[in-house]
C-alpha cells in the first residue's frame, strides 16, 4: 500500500504522476530527452543506463520497466532480455561494447555519489570512444534515475512482481516514448 493516496492499480511512477500532473511535463520531457531523443549514443545503451543504475538502488519498477524498454529497442527476443539482465549482474563481463561498460562504471559512480566520478574514470571513456555528449547524458541519466528511483520507491508504490508483466510496458516505452500516454493504460 502506497504511503500516500494515489490510485489503485497505477504501477511505479505512474501513481504519483496522476497524483501530481503539474510535475508529471517536465519529468515525461526529461526522460524523453536522455532516453529517445537524437544522440550517438542507441535509446538500447540509454535505456541500459536506466536500468542498470535502477538495479543498484534496488528499485523493481525502474530496473524492469527499463530492462524491457532496451531488450525492445533491440529488437524484443529473450536473448535481448537475457543481455540486459546480465549486465544488470555483472556489466564487466557482459556482451556490450567496451565504451558502454566504461560508462556503465561512471554511472554506477554517481549512483554512489557524484564525487565517486574522478578524471580517470572519464579518460577510461574517452579512450574507449566517449563524447562529452555521451559523458554528459551518463552522468545525468544516472542522475536523474537515482531521483526516479527515490521518488517511485519513497511512496512505496505498487509494482507488478513478474518480470514478465514489465514486457508490454517496456514495448510502449520503447516505441510510443515518455511524453505520450497511452501506455499507461
Amino acid at each position: 500500500m502506497a504511503h500516500i493516496s494515489i490510485e489503485e492499480g497505477l504501477p511505479g511512477i505512474l501513481g504519483p504522476m496522476k497524483f501530481r500532473p503539474e510535475t508529471t511535463a517536465p519529468l515525461r520531457k526529461l526522460a524523453e530527452v536522455l532516453l529517445r531523443d537524437e544522440n550517438t549514443l542507441a535509446s538500447a545503451e540509454r535505456e541500459m543506463i536506466a536500468a542498470f543504475v535502477s538495479s543498484g538502488n534496488d528499485c523493481r519498477f525502474c530496473q524492469l520497466s527499463h530492462s524491457a524498454a532496451a531488450a525492445e529497442h533491440m529488437g524484443g527476443k529473450d536473448a535481448h532480455y537475457a543481455l540486459v539482465e546480465s549486465l544488470k549482474t555483472d556489466f564487466s563481463s557482459a556482451k556490450i561494447s567496451p565504451k558502454l561498460k566504461t560508462l556503465l562504471s561512471i554511472a554506477d559512480k554517481v549512483r554512489q555519489g557524484g564525487k565517486n566520478v574522478v578524471p580517470q574514470d572519464i579518460a577510461a571513456a574517452r579512450a574507449q570512444g566517449a563524447t562529452d555528449q555521451e559523458i554528459h547524458d551518463t552522468v545525468l541519466i544516472a542522475a536523474a534515475f537515482c531521483m526516479f528511483n527515490r521518488y517511485v520507491d519513497g511512496l512505496a508504490t505498487w509494482q507488478p512482481e513478474d518480470p514478465v508483466d514489465y514486457r508490454p510496458m517496456g514495448k510502449l516505452m520503447a516505441h510510443s516514448g515518455y511524453t505520450r500516454t497511452e501506455w499507461e493504460k
